[in-house]
């Protein structure tokens, strides 16, 4: 059973305009209207306040990582050295300057953060691994998940 949103500035046609626009961004504002059974300069002024809002972040298109030679996924876990502020900020500044990282998360656990990576092999990761992971600031260790099977990856929200 889906959830309602507990925001009191959503309404059940905001949310239908939210789930119709995380399947297919890619729909003209008059197809979004009529899915939704709203007139389209309603539906366009419900879809510009909501990216104003900061409901969307951002409209993109999802490329198949095998079609432009990223087929292998890797998680990384990483251990720091020191559990301060300061050594948790500058690992976060410099993983974000790291094009092949596609996700950063600080975890509660045996690690500190998890990243997800793409790559083109397994070489190409130990690559990346030897000259530019292992190097980040306080990284004192690092744990790799080779992806064997990709069973959900980037599903839409339930909401």
């Amino acid at each position: 059973m889906k959830q309602s949103s507990n925001s009191p500035n959503l309404d059940r046609l905001d949310r239908r305009i939210l789930q119709r626009l995380q399947r297919d961004g890619r729909m003209t504002n008059a197809d979004l209207a009529k899915a939704v059974n709203a007139s389209p300069a309603t539906c366009h002024r419900r879809t510009e306040r909501l990216f104003k809002d900061g409901y969307i972040r951002r409209v993109r298109a999802e490329i198949a990582p095998e079609k432009v030679d990223r087929g292998t996924l890797v998680i990384v876990g990483v251990v720091l050295d020191r559990s301060t502020p300061e050594s948790f900020g500058a690992f976060e500044a410099a993983v974000r300057k790291l094009p092949f990282v596609l996700d950063c998360h600080l975890v509660a656990g045996d690690f500190d953060f998890f990243l997800k990576i793409r790559v083109r092999d397994i070489a190409d990761f130990n690559r990346l691994h030897g000259e530019q992971l292992i190097a980040l600031p306080a990284v004192r260790q690092t744990r790799t998940f080779f992806v064997m099977k990709e069973v959900v990856d980037n599903a839409i929200l339930d909401f």
